[in-house]
Parts: C-alpha cells; sequence; structure tokens
C-alpha cells in the first residue's frame, strides 16, 4: 500500500511507540494544528485537513481526554470502517478515552477491538494492540480477557506487498511486549506470561529478544 495512509506506519522502539512516522510535509503544516480542533475535519476530502484533524483528535485523546469524551460517540462507527486513517485513529482514541470512561463506553467495544488483532494489516493490528493495553490499564476487569488475546498475537498472519510477512507478526509481538507494563509487574509472575516470554527469546526479531529478556529478568 503506498498511500498517504502510512502517515500512521507504526515504529516501535525500545522504549516507546511512535504513531506517527510518516508524515508527508506538503499535507501537513504546524500551522494547520494550531486550528481548533472540529471532528468534522476527519470526513474532509483534503488530506491536509483530515491528517491534521486526526493528530489533533489522537493528542487531545492523550493529553487532555476529558475534553474529547463528551464526543466519544463520534468514534465508534470508525472501526468498522473501510477507511484505514479513520479505523487507526478511532482505535487509538478509544483506547485513550479508556482512562475517563465514566459511562463505560468503551467496554462494549473491546469484543471488536480484540478482533482487529486478526486484521491482515499489522498497522491495524498494532494500533489495536496499543489501545487494549490502554484499556487494560484503566479497566482491571478486562485484563484477563485483554491478555489472553494479546498472548496470542503470535498466531495472527500479516501481510506485507501481498505476502504473508512474519516479520510483521514479529513487530506486533514486541508492541505486545512494550503493552505488558499497562497490566501491572504482578502479571510477569503469570506462568502463561513467563512461558510466552521465554519463547520470544529465540524471537528473529533482536528487539523483541532483548525486551522478552529484560522482563524475564523481573520474574
Amino acid at each position: 500500500m503506498l498511500n498517504n495512509e502510512y502517515i500512521f506506519s507504526i515504529r516501535i522502539t525500545y522504549a516507546k511507540v511512535n504513531i506517527f512516522d510518516f508524515w508527508p510535509k506538503k499535507e501537513y503544516s504546524k500551522t494547520m494544528e494550531k486550528k481548533k480542533l472540529n471532528l468534522q475535519d476527519l470526513l474532509a476530502d483534503k488530506p491536509e485537513i483530515k491528517y491534521c484533524c486526526a493528530k489533533q483528535a489522537i493528542n487531545t485523546s492523550r493529553d487532555n481526554p476529558k475534553a474529547l469524551y463528551p464526543d466519544f460517540d463520534f468514534f465508534p462507527a470508525f472501526l468498522d470502517s473501510d477507511k484505514n486513517v479513520m479505523k487507526w485513529t478511532a482505535t487509538i482514541i478509544i483506547g485513550n478515552l479508556s482512562r475517563v470512561d465514566s459511562k463505560n463506553k468503551v467496554d462494549r467495544l473491546i469484543p471488536k477491538l480484540i478482533a482487529l488483532l486478526s486484521d491482515p494489516m499489522m498497522i491495524t493490528a498494532g494500533n489495536a494492540i496499543k489501545a487494549l493495553g490502554e484499556i487494560a490499564g484503566h479497566k482491571p476487569k478486562y485484563r484477563e480477557k485483554i491478555l489472553k488475546a494479546l498472548l496470542s498475537v503470535g498466531k495472527n498472519k500479516y501481510y506485507s506487498k501481498g505476502k504473508i510477512s512474519p516479520e510483521c507478526t514479529n513487530v506486533a509481538i514486541q508492541q505486545v511486549l512494550v503493552s505488558l507494563e499497562k497490566f501491572g509487574p504482578e502479571v510477569l509472575q503469570r506462568n502463561d506470561v513467563k512461558f510466552f516470554l521465554k519463547k520470544q527469546t529465540k524471537n528473529s526479531r533482536l528487539k523483541v529478544k532483548k525486551i522478552s529478556a529484560q522482563l524475564l529478568k523481573n520474574t
């Protein structure tokens, strides 16, 4: 997929995840970022307007979720969108808004987010992993269900340029490892987690090996 949706491509580093990896200069500017957030701009035809709004909305959901929570109902429908930018934006925002979900609106969306883990696009799955990690951190009663789903990510098949990509699966696994911190240190004492970590110390992706080994030291 060689189009502007790659502005949401995931770059996973040893310490953190950067959702906005590529951002075409011609379609984004700091001037536009200062524009007041208007969620209707997500539906705009012009990419520079749509993408700027997406970044604004994600940043607001992360930094000031209470300000965006009244508009929560705007986002769930986009989880089924055939427009990946819309789907990814909604996924990230729903995860962030779990921090202030006083009306438990996120709860009913958890099965749908778990289903996105099996999406053939690793970027979609990666955003779902991050969102589910956030939800697990703020909604303890769903941690068991979410953890079980995340530990199964290695069984999923993701595609790159029309072909199954084991490396994409490895990147998704790395995102799972990063998300484990949301479950609290006690999660590392679980036998199923220890088994998962030990298995990943033999992963072909070096960063996965390093993170797994480091986490095992804390078990």
